[in-house]
């Protein structure tokens, strides 16, 4: 047991309007679940949602920052992003927040999946079957 086991148990049930939550132990933090989608991510007493270029400036805007750890070589930045100390206070607050990172975590679910079914036909985003077709 980690001092972020009760953390976790605690943003668990801030997301519980949302969907099952659940965190799952991984890399010395913890995966953030809701409904099996990977949302979140807690590491270091710190709680980061996923976000996207399409949601990310919504978090910047906040005072938000990404997570970053230290890679041999240089500073990795992950596509997770801190929440506003306001959102860890209310289910009502945090919801927002969530909405994001859910919408994120789906929108790389589906580009996963696409690309997973373009490379079993040999394909790739750049070369759909149609283009492929006329040559």
């Amino acid at each position: 047991m980690t001092h972020d086991d009760g953390f976790v148990d605690y943003l668990c049930e801030l997301l519980l309007p949302l969907g099952q939550a659940q965190g799952r132990p991984m890399f010395g933090g913890y995966g953030v679940y809701l409904d099996g989608l990977m949302i979140g991510l807690v590491i270091d007493g710190g709680f980061f949602l996923k976000a996207d270029d399409l949601c990310k400036d919504k978090f910047i805007k906040a005072g938000c920052e990404p997570f970053v750890y230290h890679g041999q070589e240089k500073p990795i930045t992950m596509s997770y992003w801190s929440v506003p100390a306001e959102a860890l206070e209310s289910e009502r607050e945090m919801a927002p927040w969530a909405r994001l990172a859910i919408a994120a975590a789906e929108r790389k679910a589906s580009a996963k999946k696409l690309e997973q079914k373009l490379a079993q036909r040999g394909e790739t985003k750049a070369e759909p079957r149609r283009a492929r077709a006329g040559k």
